[in-house]
């Protein structure tokens, strides 16, 4: 055969083969792209049908750091081991919170008992105001078919029992999942870390750290700013002259934990109560919660968010929703630690180090003021 017949036949083929070549690269890709997708989609459903108990994982998360940052305090003891220190300072602080639980028992015990027993009867009183009849039986009535108008007593008993064991069995695994956190974070956090490219261990520890700190900054900011509300509620109420004044204000404290739905929960019992002494102790009840979260919000919190952590009030409110749409009250509970958890991933990990901008992250400085690392 003549060689100009040849090569035009051979070029030919080859075209064919490169062709083929690409096609073949191009399905290949296409198939990694595809297994991607798919193995995401998986990820994410295997997380919605574990989210409760990633949930759980993180309360456990948010209490190890509290008792890592009280047992930090212990370890500056001079010639203290940091074996012994953790077991010292766990031992103290199981004292103080058993302490504090007996300081409550017997001093605030008879408030809270008065305010359970008058309750009813400021229901009834608060009804006859707004011509509403036997609202404390509306109540019952509303509340048993919440909990299953189609069972038997026996079974709302049951479901009642059940949830409550199940509740218990939470908090006992929370708390031990806590203990061993914090007993040897690093070692929890080294497996975390080693889930990414070898090149990004650097990044994510040094995230997962400053996360942690501003956690801890987070909860002992708002640990002040309840203690400053609940007392400050407290005297107000006391002068007001309403029952168990002490009580409300510890109500008014503890519920003001949650963000923006606190201030409503906490003040609902007092103003129950007011409107059972005349329609002055309401609006001075009003007042009073008014003041209260106005020097909270514009004094008290800018004051504390100087060491602390601040979350865009915006940004919490949405938190506040998603996550109690998605986990109930045990969602309302977290949202606001959560939203901070992912603030400072994304200002760490997207805003600086992928698009390169100049952010502050809380937690951060608070490590480099001390002049070392925290180990959580």
């Amino acid at each position: 055969m003549p060689e100009d017949e040849t090569k035009p036949a051979t070029r030919t083929t080859r075209a064919q083969g490169a062709r083929r070549g690409d096609f073949a690269g191009v399905e290949a890709g296409f198939v990694r792209k595809v297994l991607v997708v798919l193995a995401v989609v998986a990820i994410a459903y295997a997380l919605y049908n574990v989210a409760y108990v990633l949930v759980l994982a993180f309360g456990a998360l948010l209490l190890g750091i509290i008792i890592r940052a009280f047992v930090r305090l212990v370890e500056r003891i001079p010639g203290l081991p940091e074996p012994a220190a953790f077991y010292v300072g766990l031992l103290v602080l199981v004292a103080l919170l058993v302490g504090f639980g007996f300081f409550f028992t017997m001093t605030m015990q008879s408030q809270v008992r008065d305010v359970v027993e008058q309750l009813p009867q400021a229901i009834e009183s608060l009804g006859e105001r707004f011509d509403i009849q036997d609202p404390v039986q509306r109540l019952e009535e509303r509340f048993t078919e919440a909990s299953g108008s189609g069972t038997t007593l026996m079974g709302r008993a049951a479901n009642i029992g059940f949830t409550v064991l199940g509740g218990l069995v939470d908090v006992g695994i929370v708390l031990f999942a806590a203990i061993y956190l914090a007993y040897d974070p690093s070692l929890y956090r080294r497996g975390l870390v080693h889930l990414f490219p070898p090149e990004q261990h650097e990044r994510i520890d040094a995230a997962l750290v400053t996360t942690g700190n501003a956690l801890e900054l987070w909860f002992f900011g708002q640990l002040v700013s309840m203690a400053l509300v609940g007392l400050l509620t407290g005297l107000g109420f006391w002068w007001v002259g309403l029952p168990a004044p002490a009580a409300l204000g510890l109500i008014a404290g503890v519920t003001n934990f949650i963000p923006f739905l606190g201030p409503f929960l906490g003040s609902a019992p007092a103003l129950v109560f007011a409107f059972g002494e005349g329609m002055n102790a309401v609006w001075w009840t009003i007042g009073i919660v008014v003041v209260v979260q106005q020097l909270e919000g514009n004094l008290f919190l800018p004051l504390i968010q100087r060491r602390a952590v601040s979350l865009a009030p915006a940004f919490a409110l949405f938190a506040i929703v998603a996550f109690g749409l998605l986990w109930g009250f045990l969602g309302v509970f977290l949202a606001v630690p959560m939203a901070v958890t992912i603030m400072v991933l994304v200002k760490m990990l997207w805003m600086r180090d992928t698009l390169g901008e100049e952010t502050d992250v809380p937690g951060e400085a608070d490590g480099e003021d001390d002049g070392e690392t925290r180990d959580h």
